[in-house]
């Protein structure tokens, strides 16, 4: 954080830290070897006020900005941890936001204040196996019962997907609306005829599970409809300017935290009887990626300021989503070559921060689609 940063601020981001510094950083290569973070840790985050921070008191929640949510997430990014950062934005920063804008009081009161805790674990399910970005292309549906909904279908690459006890899931209610037939339903992951595939294995952010769901006439009641019927499109495109803030928070951090890195390493490191940070092309190259991070942070602080306003466009959202995940490939790749082979080893961090970093141009919308939402406003189509 900067040197003149709100006292409040300060004390918040240096209680992450410390949380982070005890309960994660010792633990973290351990569970990326394992491929996975075990259960508990959900309960960690929540004992140690981690999780529903910007969260209204009556439900558990600490009452404060939702920055504070932002810059959580991006401390845990700028550690390394970037499928715990996934993870936790999923949860605190995605599926919470819709409880809290979209819900009842009822579903309120069931599900945010053990997702306070840690108790419940929160996914959202909109990919399927032949519908990436392109929603219109959703087969999983919901249909009436005398008592609810029977949903059927399939959904991958579910962050949380194995921890998951509450997952919000997109379908389609009437298969001949588009995007006007789907609907979101909150799906208890207890009930009968839901199930989920292993784990799937990933190139990057080992620890962070993701997963492909499964629904075979699982009924749900009435009262598990999310917002209104055939509203999911639009309620969707309603919370993408605060996950497209998340994901930008996460690509921020862990951009940072592999520069940092990469500035320490090249002052220690010699070459042909020189640090190599004594070279003007490392000086150069860095300089360069520091310039990027500092813009990036401007235009983020802009879209931050926008959405506590109510003013943040799908289309800002789509710049900032687009331009700061691909400076934070761009950025660790620079990086990581000034390991070397070093690098390209898992002994040292940097490598983690590499192939984490990949997944951020594709997830919550992938690069192509965001030029395509910016195209369109600059060509009216």
């Amino acid at each position: 954080m900067s040197s003149n940063a709100d006292p409040n601020l300060q004390l918040l981001h240096d209680m992450v830290v410390r949380a982070l510094e005890q309960e994660v950083a010792p633990y973290y290569q351990s569970w990326e070897d394992a491929g996975g973070m075990p259960r508990s840790v959900w309960n960690t985050l929540g004992n140690a006020g981690l999780l529903g921070i910007d969260m209204p008191e009556e439900y558990g929640g600490a009452g404060a900005g939702f920055e504070i949510t932002q810059l959580t997430a991006e401390e845990i990014a700028r550690q390394g941890f970037g499928g715990l950062a996934a993870g936790y934005n999923i949860h605190a920063n995605i599926v919470m936001p819709y409880l809290l804008h979209i819900g009842t009081d009822a579903q309120k009161r069931q599900w945010l204040p053990p997702m306070v805790t840690g108790e419940v674990v929160g996914a959202i399910a909109m990919t399927e196996p032949g519908a990436g970005s392109d929603l219109a292309a959703m087969r999983t549906t919901a249909e009436r019962t005398a008592d609810g909904w029977r949903i059927n279908g399939a959904k991958v690459f579910i962050t949380n997907g194995i921890h998951a006890d509450l997952v919000i899931v997109c379908a389609k209610t009437d298969p001949r609306a588009g995007a006007r037939g789907v609907s979101l339903f909150l799906v208890d992951t207890r009930l009968t005829g839901f199930s989920r595939g292993k784990p799937i294995r990933k190139i990057g952010q080992h620890t962070g599970d993701t997963a492909e769901l499964f629904f075979t006439d699982l009924v749900v009641p009435a009262d598990a409809l999310l917002g209104e019927e055939g509203r999911g499109f639009s309620y969707l495109m309603q919370e993408l300017p605060r996950e497209r803030l998340s994901v930008a928070a996460h690509a921020l951090g862990a951009t940072e935290g592999a520069l940092a890195l990469t500035v320490d390493y090249v002052q220690q490191r010699r070459a042909f009887g020189q640090c190599v940070s004594d070279f003007q092309n490392t000086r150069f190259k860095l300089a360069e990626a520091k310039a990027q991070i500092e813009v990036a942070r401007a235009y983020f602080k802009q879209c931050t300021e926008k959405y506590r306003n109510a003013e943040m466009t799908a289309v800002d959202a789509a710049i900032l989503k687009l331009h700061l995940t691909e400076m934070q490939c761009g950025v660790t790749d620079t990086c990581l070559q000034f390991f070397g082979g070093y690098g390209y080893t898992v002994e040292y961090p940097i490598s983690r921060f590499f192939v984490d970093a990949r997944v951020q141009t594709i997830y919550a919308g992938t690069s192509e689609i965001m030029k395509e939402v910016i195209a369109r406003s600059m060509f009216g189509k």
